[in-house]
């Protein structure tokens, strides 16, 4: 039985690829943060199959503890201060946990000997985008705290791959979106705001840029090609994407269509959620993945945007 570390499997991607691990044969650990307040709903009904560890990306001493009393095959690095526009207010705290976290995770990772080692990078790595669409070789221009912080630990992990001969990869997942987002996330946020005012609500959904265009898919299918990454014969460095991107306003119109209503006059447009430095365009190219791992999305804009309303009007996640 192989023994995994996931980092961050509290969130959207960790309870996935925690499902998807229990589902091969994995002996499934999880790093969480203590807190006043329970945050597990996402894995709530996997809980009992997990062996969970208090720690924190910006404690190397339990990091060290947690890898040095386990002997891992695999440690998934998903943790993260994770809202883009939330990293301008708070930029010392997403770059140590999202730059220095990866480095003290990697040290412990390298001291340990644990075999694998996957990195969830970003594409908000490409930021100022110098071409469409972004492939592995697209040179990096990051416009956020956060870009900046997943660069460093993108470059970290390179840098200890090449070093230390470790199987260290980065994972550059485009958007990626599921009923478990995070609901300051704009797909999440729009979804819930229109079901309830289709329910009555009187409430206005206050976004940002609804020009901004962005690569979404299907968050259940990248975690599988985080998998695929760990189990390839070399350790390597991928773009995951649809090959599709469409705009906030596109994603307006999707959810209001589905849901019978039009959405423009329950929307404003906030100065306060725009970035001080936007992102215009992410288009990623997963051609090297389809190539070399096999992998490539099933689930595109249409149908990810009717799964995220159908569980929503649910009320499930």
């Amino acid at each position: 039985m192989k023994k995994a570390l996931i980092t961050g499997i509290t969130g959207q991607d960790g309870s996935y690829l925690a499902e998807l691990l229990l589902n091969k044969g994995y002996e499934v650990h999880g790093i969480i943060r203590r807190s006043s307040s329970f945050n597990t709903g996402r894995i709530d009904h996997i809980f009992g199959d997990l062996r969970l560890h208090y720690g924190d990306l910006t404690d190397g001493n339990s990091l060290n503890r947690i890898i040095g009393n386990s002997s891992f095959d695999e440690v998934y690095n998903l943790g993260a201060q994770s809202h883009v526009r939330t990293s301008f207010d708070i930029p010392d705290y997403t770059s140590t946990v999202d730059a220095l976290g990866t480095l003290r995770l990697l040290e412990a990772v390298r001291q340990y000997g644990v075999p694998k080692f996957y990195q969830a990078s970003s594409s908000e790595l490409f930021g100022k985008t110098l071409e469409v669409p972004q492939n592995e070789e697209t040179p990096f221009y990051p416009r956020s705290p956060y870009g900046v912080a997943k660069q460093f630990a993108y470059w970290m992990t390179v840098n200890y791959r090449e070093s230390y001969d470790m199987f260290a990869c980065n994972g550059i997942l485009f958007n990626h979106e599921s009923p478990r987002r995070g609901e300051t996330f704009v797909t999440r946020k729009i979804v819930n705001a229109l079901v309830r005012i289709l329910k009555g609500s009187k409430e206005k959904l206050a976004l940002g840029n609804l020009e901004a265009k962005r690569d979404w898919g299907y968050a259940k299918e990248y975690v599988e090609a985080m998998w695929l990454m760990m189990q390839h014969n070399a350790p390597d460095d991928f773009v995951i994407a649809t090959g599709e991107t469409h705009s906030v306003r596109d994603f307006l119109n999707e959810v209001s269509d589905f849901l019978g209503f039009d959405w423009k006059d329950h929307v404003v447009v906030d100065a306060k959620y725009y970035r001080p430095a936007e992102v215009d365009l992410l288009l990623g190219d997963a051609s090297k993945a389809k190539r070399l791992l096999g992998w490539e999305p099933k689930i595109k804009f249409k149908e990810l945007v009717r799964i995220m309303v159908k569980a929503e009007l649910r009320g499930k996640e």
